[in-house]
């Protein structure tokens, strides 16, 4: 999914942190309520201005962050 056309970053928005479509909502936020057990639909029904290819933009945006991970071992 090329997710570049939905998650935005602007400075002065959220002190910076990828959002969806310029809106205050952010990837995070999204991850967080994943990761608490919310579905899909719950997110979407709480959120009407949310789309299904939003959320899946911001687990693409989260696995391309993930793939660029480096550690540098000592």
């Amino acid at each position: 999914m090329d997710y570049q056309n939905i998650i935005t970053i602007e400075p002065g928005k959220r002190s910076g942190k990828p959002c969806i479509r310029g809106m205050r909502i952010t990837v995070y936020d999204i991850l967080e309520y994943l990761a608490g057990g919310m579905t899909e639909a719950e997110i979407l029904e709480d959120f009407s201005e949310l789309t299904p290819e939003d959320i899946k933009a911001c687990l693409a945006f989260a696995a391309d962050r993930e793939r660029k991970l480096f550690v540098a071992s000592l």
